[in-house]
Parts: structure tokens; sequence; C-alpha cells
């Protein structure tokens, strides 16, 4: 039962994780011959004032 993690800042779609869920369970069938039914994906949508990153929290970074 392998478990995939994705940490992503919030306000994704559902048509957005929809398609990374087909994308991510075909990859793992075809490199590790792991059956879709037996893959597990897990959303974690984050706000940007609880992720840090290059030194500071990704809310006080100009945006990209």
């Amino acid at each position: 039962m392998p478990v995939v993690q994705v940490y992503l800042y919030k306000g994704r779609s559902k048509e957005v994780k929809k398609e990374l869920v087909k994308r991510i369970s075909k990859d793992f069938q075809e490199v590790a011959d792991i059956a879709p039914e037996s893959l597990h994906i897990l959303f974690h949508d984050m706000d940007k004032g609880d992720w840090g990153t290059r030194g500071a929290l990704a809310s006080d970074l100009p945006p990209k």
C-alpha cells in the first residue's frame, strides 16, 4: 500500500488534483508496477503562512 503525499499551496481546483492523481497513478504503474488500486495519494493544502522557504514564510515572499 504505497502512499504519495503532495503538499501544495491552497487554491488548486478539483480538476487539477484529479489530473495529478491520474498522472501519478500512471507513473507508479509504469515505473514500479504498482496498480492504481493499491496506491494512495494524499493532498495537503497549505496556507502560505504555514510554509517556510528560502529563509522566510512563503506568505512574505513576493509573488512569482
